[in-house]
């Protein structure tokens, strides 16, 4: 393998107390968001919460994952999935992206059937740009329900 890529995980503080398990998991089977880095070896320089609404963590875990050595920063899964999905994600990227100069990918490890399913019911995400947002965490059914 060739040089390590290394990485930040910001994760929904509805979700405070996760362990990661499916982030860690869909990271080392290259599933989700992370089927990107199949073949290349991956650190997690950061894990953090957003810290709440609206994301006053975003600011300051950024600037710590990237003296860490992060090159590119997760939005976990869980701020698309929620109930509602986060309204601040978009900001939370160019945020990211402007400040610091570091590639923001939408997700991490890939949606879970139950979520596919409801969010499908309510048409969350119907528009273009939740259709860009939740594409690199789709996969099949499948997959998708061994994430439930």
């Amino acid at each position: 393998m060739g040089k390590t890529i290394k990485i930040g995980i910001i994760i929904c503080d509805r979700y405070r107390r996760c362990a990661g398990g499916k982030c860690f998991r869909a990271l080392r089977e290259r599933e989700g968001a992370f089927r990107r880095y199949e073949g290349m070896a991956v650190e997690v320089v950061g894990y953090t919460t957003c810290d709440g609404c609206p994301g006053g963590n975003v600011e300051y875990a950024v600037e710590e994952m990237k003296g860490n050595g992060a090159e590119k920063i997760h939005l976990a899964t869980g701020l698309i999935v929620g109930y509602p999905p986060c309204p601040y994600i978009r900001n939370f990227s160019d945020y990211i992206t402007e400040k610091y100069s570091l590639e923001v990918i939408y997700g991490t490890h890939p949606i879970p059937q139950k979520y596919f399913y409801m969010h499908g019911q309510l048409g969350t995400w119907d528009d273009a740009n939740w259709q860009e947002i939740i594409h690199p965490t789709l996969s099949d059914e499948k997959t998708r329900l061994a994430y439930d």
